[in-house]
């Protein structure tokens, strides 16, 4: 087993100082791996709506603090104790462990590890920071901190691959696109030849048009405000394609007139825009109806009519798309080596780090972009 080194290393990273202020590309020190952790050298990464929640919202306001949650590394150096990681592997890291022992785990029902757990206080797992400038503690971002050249992950939210996959689509399956696939494959267990809609055509949404696809649904409407999302859905196996701005019926009723009056079985909502919800609820089928709520939002002004829940339908939250990182990436994995998903056209902007403020103020808001990778490295 290789054994750490015990040096500091000095490299650039986006460092964020404040509420929603410019990041400055500063030269941090990261520290070598603990027990149980590797350090990783971070060949890309790329930007996820999650990264502008914890850049903008007071809830996550932990300053200074290096963010990103997507990317594709190489192990540098590991700790004790790592026994099934060695230098020169390529990896991907998660912001969700899998122990395999606590209850979560081997019941079946859910993908949030007690043991490993998502790290929302800008820690690792022992309470303290592998990353600082100047003396001074940087926060981390999850448990990984993907904007910094060199990062420090506990071996446990990490995931080795074939080196047969693109670096760039590890990127982009590291969170958003699986995410989606998982909420149709693992949080739905879609049947073959249901009826599927998806609100919002993002990595995400169509992270979940692939799964409904290769799952078997007849029907898979996906709903966006951008029309050239329809040639973008299609690329996935989008079957039906609906512009709720064209229109001034509510999306709901939109749904209905493609389903024979029935609605959907099963609705994902991916958006995170809060009028959204119930029209997802709505829209899915009386009796047996499930809309599954996978995008991101802190606002609570609007709130789930009851009424439609008595109906029999269903709601259910998730948290990266069910996936549990050790057992079920593999899977993901192999079907992208195969050829099964199109994440090229996932990739619609590319940037190098010192361009981080521009994507953020300027390229994530363009409607023409899906997925910013980050070069972080010139070996990709």
């Amino acid at each position: 087993m290789s054994k750490t080194t015990s040096e500091v290393i000095t490299c650039k990273a986006a460092v964020c100082w404040g509420l929603g202020k410019p990041f400055t590309i500063e030269d941090i020190e990261v520290e070598p791996p603990m027990s149980s952790e590797v350090r990783i050298k971070m060949l890309c990464s790329s930007l996820c709506h999650t990264d502008i929640l914890y850049w903008t919202e007071p809830l996550f306001g932990i300053f200074p603090r290096v963010l990103g949650h997507e990317g594709v590394g190489v192990v540098e150096s590991i700790g004790e104790g790592v026994i099934d990681l060695k230098e020169g592997d390529l990896v991907i890291p998660t912001y969700l462990g899998e122990c395999r022992e606590c209850e979560n785990c081997i019941s079946g029902r859910s993908n949030l590890c007690h043991k490993y757990h998502v790290q929302i206080d800008g820690l690792m797992l022992d309470g303290t920071s592998r990353m600082s400038i100047k003396g001074q503690k940087l926060f981390h971002m999850f448990s990984c901190s993907t904007w910094s050249e060199y990062t420090v992950v506990n071996a446990n939210y990490i995931v080795k691959f074939d080196p047969r996959l693109q670096l760039k689509h590890a990127s982009l399956l590291s969170c958003g696109f699986s995410t989606g696939y998982g909420g149709a494959w693992k949080e739905a267990k879609i049947e073959k030849g249901s009826s599927v809609a998806v609100f919002g055509l993002g990595a995400v949404g169509l992270g979940v048009v692939a799964g409904a696809r290769i799952m078997g649904a007849s029907k898979i409407i996906g709903v966006d405000l951008n029309e050239w999302k329809k040639e973008k859905g299609e690329v996935f196996g989008m079957t039906d394609f609906i512009n709720p701005a064209k229109y001034d019926k509510p999306l709901s009723e939109l749904i209905k007139e493609i389903t024979a009056g029935m609605g959907v079985d099963y609705c994902f909502e991916c958006t995170g825009a809060q009028p959204l919800l119930n029209e997802a609820i709505l829209s899915s089928k009386i009796g047996k109806g499930i809309m599954i709520l996978i995008g991101t939002t802190l606002q609570t002004s609007n709130t789930i009519n009851p009424f439609q829940l008595i109906f029999g339908r269903t709601i259910k939250g998730s948290i990266f798309g069910g996936l549990k990182p050790q057992s079920d990436f593999p899977v993901i994995i192999e079907k992208n080596i195969n050829a099964e998903f199109e994440l090229d056209a996932l990739m619609t902007h590319e940037i190098q780090l010192d361009d981080i403020n521009r994507a953020l103020y300027e390229v994530a808001k363009q409607p023409d972009c899906i997925k910013v990778i980050i070069q972080m490295s010139k070996d990709v």
